[in-house]
C-alpha cells in the first residue's frame, strides 16, 4: 500500500535521513514538508534535494508562531526566489492563541499582515495554500476567500461545525493527524467532513497520546498509517479503499504528477 503524509516538519525531525528511509520502506511514496520560518525552509529545501524516495514535496511559509519581526522580509524573499521548488505555500496562518500574545493587538496584526502577504504570493504563483487556523477559523477562511485563493487546506481542523461547512462550501480541504484517534474536536470534524475533501497526515515530530492506555508516541512519516487507521475506524471504511481517494487528493491538491 502506498500512502501519502500530507504534512510533515522534516527540519524538526530527529535522524531525518534515516526515518525517511524507514517511511520508503513501509510505503510512504511522498511527504509534504511544510516550512515555519527561514531556516525551516532552508532546511527543507536541502532535504528535498537529497531525498530519493519517498519524494519530498515543499510548502514554503511562515507559520504564524514563529513570527520574527527582523525575519519577515528575508523570508518572503527566500519564498519569492525558490517558489518554483514549491508546490504550496505553507505552513501560514493566525493563532492568536499562544500565551505571549493573546492580549497582543499589535502582533495579533502583524500575523494578519504576514499571512495576507502569504496569501497574496500563492494567488500570484497560483498555489495553493496550507492553513493553520486554531482558534481563528473563520476568519482564515474569510481571509483567503477574499485574496481568491482556489485551494487550500486547513490543516487538522478542529474548529466549529458551521465554519467547517463553509470550508467545504468554498471547495477547500480540512485534514487530520493521528489525533483523529481521540480527539473529540477531530473526531467530529471529520466525522462531518467528505473523503472527497479530506487530507491526512502526520505534522511530524508531534507527541500523540494512544487510545487505551498504550504509550504515546513521536510522530515520524511512516505513521501517517496510523492516521489512516484511524480515520477508516471512523468513517467504516477500508484502508485499501480510502487510501487510494486519500492520496488522488494529496496528487491534485499539491500538483503531484510523477
Amino acid at each position: 500500500m502506498k500512502i501519502i503524509d500530507t504534512h510533515a516538519h522534516l527540519d524538526q525531525v530527529e535522524n531525518c535521513e534515516a526515518e525517511l528511509k524507514d517511511a520508503a520502506a513501509a510505503g510512504v511514496e511522498a511527504v509534504v514538508a511544510v516550512g515555519s520560518d527561514l531556516a525551516s525552509n532552508q532546511r527543507n529545501l536541502a532535504i528535498k534535494k537529497s531525498t530519493v524516495a519517498p519524494k519530498i514535496y515543499l510548502g514554503l511559509g511562515i507559520h504564524p508562531g514563529n513570527i520574527k519581526a527582523e525575519d519577515i522580509e528575508p523570508t518572503i524573499k527566500f519564498i519569492r526566489d525558490n517558489i518554483r521548488e514549491a508546490n504550496a505555500v505553507g505552513e501560514i496562518g493566525l493563532d492568536f492563541w499562544y500565551k505571549w500574545l493573546r492580549k497582543d493587538a499589535e502582533k495579533h496584526e502583524e500575523q494578519r499582515r504576514v499571512f495576507l502577504q502569504q496569501l497574496e504570493i500563492a494567488k500570484e504563483f497560483d498555489l495553493p495554500v496550507v492553513i493553520h487556523s486554531r482558534g481563528t477559523w473563520k476568519e482564515c477562511l474569510e481571509t483567503t476567500k477574499k485574496v481568491g485563493i482556489k485551494k487550500a487546506v486547513f490543516h487538522w481542523y478542529s474548529g466549529p461545525i458551521d465554519v467547517l461547512n463553509d470550508i467545504i462550501a468554498a471547495g477547500y480541504l480540512v485534514s487530520c493527524s493521528p489525533s483523529v484517534a481521540y480527539s473529540p474536536q477531530s473526531r467530529e470534524a471529520i466525522t462531518h467532513a467528505p473523503i472527497e475533501q479530506t487530507l491526512i497526515e502526520t505534522d511530524c515530530p508531534v507527541f500523540y497520546q494512544s487510545r487505551d492506555g498504550a504509550e504515546g508516541f513521536t510522530a515520524t512519516p511512516k505513521h501517517v498509517f496510523k492516521t489512516l487507521k484511524a480515520y477508516c475506524e471512523l468513517k467504516g471504511m477500508k484502508e485499501e479503499q480510502a487510501v487510494k481517494i486519500l492520496n488522488k487528493n494529496a496528487k491534485i491538491f499539491f500538483n503531484i504528477n510523477d
